[in-house]
């Protein structure tokens, strides 16, 4: 195979990145990613977002219930349902090291995943993220970090009950 330049800073995916990863598949990008300093599993990276969102549930075992901000809204989920939410909560979104204040929308409904990370917070990561590769890039002032997706939970999250 031909090599092919990239610039320095170009954030790109190549197909030995894609090893490991069951093909073919149609899975979202699935991550964990840290809250008040505790492992959340099942967030979901979604770029078709315009809102992050968070149960409740999960809220409650940070401990940060208190914090939340009465505001409600209605949200239009996956299935087009409308969803009020209970209020907002701005928390700090800790990726591979690299933090940033995140407002989420709390909700109560049930959603096969904790919370969703929207298009405006991939934007402010400056993230790229590959469903393909099961990865997000982003960089940071000394290197361009990875996020590996969870496969398994992604398929685990959207499997067709049958």
């Amino acid at each position: 195979m031909d090599s092919i330049y990239v610039p320095e800073d170009v954030l790109s995916f190549c197909d030995e990145e894609a090893e490991g990863i069951s093909h073919p598949h149609n899975d979202a990008l699935v991550i964990s990613i840290l809250l008040n300093k505790i492992q959340v599993k099942r967030v979901l990276v979604d770029p078709g977002s315009s809102a992050n969102i968070i149960k409740s549930r999960v809220v409650e075992q940070l401990g940060l219930q208190d914090q939340i901000v009465l505001a409600s809204r209605v949200r239009n989920l996956f299935n087009m349902e409308s969803e009020k939410t209970k209020g907002e909560i701005i928390l700090p979104v800790n990726v591979a090291g690299t933090i940033q204040d995140t407002k989420f929308h709390v909700i109560e409904g049930d959603m096969r995943y904790n919370a969703l990370l929207e298009r405006l917070w991939i934007h402010n990561m400056r993230a790229v993220p590959s469903t393909l590769h099961q990865m997000m890039k982003f960089p940071t002032e000394e290197v361009v970090k990875t996020i590996y997706g969870e496969q398994y939970a992604a398929k685990e999250m959207f499997a067709i009950e049958k």
